[in-house]
């Protein structure tokens, strides 16, 4: 989930850029006035809120390639993101979730260092570009919110069976093996208790959309336009998956698909559902897996030991080490982790064991080379491969990994059930149209 979490806040970075640009006016031009376009329970969103967000969504289509849909669809598809966000963050104010501001400023120290800048740096960069730090930090603060909201009142409740980890595992030693599938997706989302009358009219609405496709129309568009599945505004890209990834429906449909084809209607219980097989890759039996033995010493930054200190030690060390010091001896004395007893020895490690900016340092060392000292989430590193191998994975972390596979499959499914029951438990008017 953090590594998830991670590449979210990063891709927020370059969307929320044109966003903010645009919503920045020069202060000798007159601002429109302001008005409300929707209430949700006892909060508002302006028309100002509405404008900066949709010019974010249009900057992200256009590096996407994507036709941008009618302008008044997007505002639509907008508002409604917009509403969901406002809904969720209402949530956890009442459950007492919060994001503080140490939390805050680590989150943001780590968009930076993504960027390959010093915090500053990054700060100096935003307000180049027309962007209001305090503005950018608290759009952050929202995202880690609603992220831990969703670990909290969905992840938490998900429970995975040994017997649907026993068929995952059969289905890894079957003919779809290895392979993975690009999938694009358009959800019509149903309310929670659909009326006969609201059902019929979302089927005929996703009809509508189907004969839109047969006409040659754009899946990316569309999703666009109409899908109301957080992925939409990407053109409903899911990324790769493998079968087991993806949820249970659609991995079922995706294998009689061909590349580009749109699969019939897809009726679940938040509504109805279209997925176009955007490509196809792999297959076979499945590789063996990599394993990494190393050991590292770690200098944490906090608030005595800051930065640039915390990388002069490493340096200081890596030095002393090239001169014939022990690296064990040092670590024990110096690395502020659990594994400084041990020599900083981590044992074997397994691809994704580790957070990524740690994994590519040590990924990029041959056997008894030293690293430079490398920045992570958890302060400075200096990291020694010792040795390499490729085995069979053993069967308990087969089933562990399986177990958190499936877990994933599912998550995405109970999230989209809970943000339905949400969405509509909420008081929501909306007045986009009033003018």
């Amino acid at each position: 989930m953090m590594l998830l979490f991670r590449a979210l806040l990063l891709s927020l970075f370059f969307v929320g850029v044109a966003a903010a640009q645009s919503a920045a006016q020069p202060s000798s031009q007159p601002l429109p006035a302001d008005r409300i376009v929707a209430v949700v329970n006892d909060e508002v969103i302006t028309h100002h809120e509405l404008r900066s967000r949709l010019a974010s969504a249009l900057s992200q289509l256009q590096r996407q390639g994507t036709t941008l849909p009618p302008r008044d669809v997007l505002e639509k598809q907008m508002l409604e993101r917009l509403v969901m966000d406002k809904v969720q963050l209402q949530f956890a104010r009442e459950v007492g979730l919060r994001v503080d501001d140490a939390q805050l400023d680590q989150a943001l120290q780590r968009i930076a260092a993504n960027n390959k800048l010093s915090l500053a740096q990054f700060r100096v960069a935003l307000e180049k570009d027309g962007i209001a730090f305090a503005s950018f930090r608290e759009e952050i603060r929202a995202e880690m919110t609603i992220a831990r909201l969703r670990e909290r009142e969905v992840d938490s409740r998900i429970f995975v069976s040994e017997g649907e980890i026993d068929n995952y595992l059969v289905g890894e030693s079957g003919p779809a093996a290895g392979e993975e599938y690009q999938i694009a997706h358009i959800l019509l989302r149903a309310p929670e208790s659909a009326s006969p009358e609201q059902i019929q009219q979302l089927r005929a609405k996703t009809d509508q959309i189907v004969e839109r496709l047969r006409k040659g129309e754009n899946f990316a568009q569309l999703a666009a336009a109409y899908s109301d599945a957080p992925d939409g505004l990407r053109g409903g890209d899911l990324g790769w998956r493998s079968l087991n990834r993806l949820p249970t429906m659609f991995a079922e449909v995706a294998t009689t698909l061909k590349v580009g084809d749109v699969s019939p209607v897809l009726r679940s219980s938040n509504g109805f559902h279209l997925i176009k097989l955007l490509d196809k890759r792999g297959g076979g039996a499945l590789p063996a897996v990599q394993q990494t033995h190393a050991r590292h010493i770690l200098i944490k930054v906090n608030e005595v030991v800051s930065e640039p200190e915390a990388r002069h030690t490493l340096e200081s060390l890596r030095q002393r080490i090239k001169h014939g010091e022990s690296f064990a001896d040092l670590a024990r004395l110096f690395s502020q982790d659990g594994s400084a007893s041990k020599g900083g020895d981590l044992g074997w490690i397994y691809e994704g064991d580790t957070v990524p900016e740690f994994e590519r340092a040590m990924n990029a060392l041959a056997p008894g080379e030293l690293s430079e000292p490398v920045q992570s989430p958890f302060g400075f590193h200096l990291i020694e491969v010792l040795e390499r191998r490729v085995q069979d994975v053993s069967s308990d972390r087969q089933r562990a990994a399986a177990r958190q596979v499936l877990r994933e499959r599912k998550r995405d499914e109970a999230y989209q059930d809970w943000l339905r029951q949400t969405r509509d438990r909420a008081y929501v008017e909306l007045r986009l149209e009033e003018r």
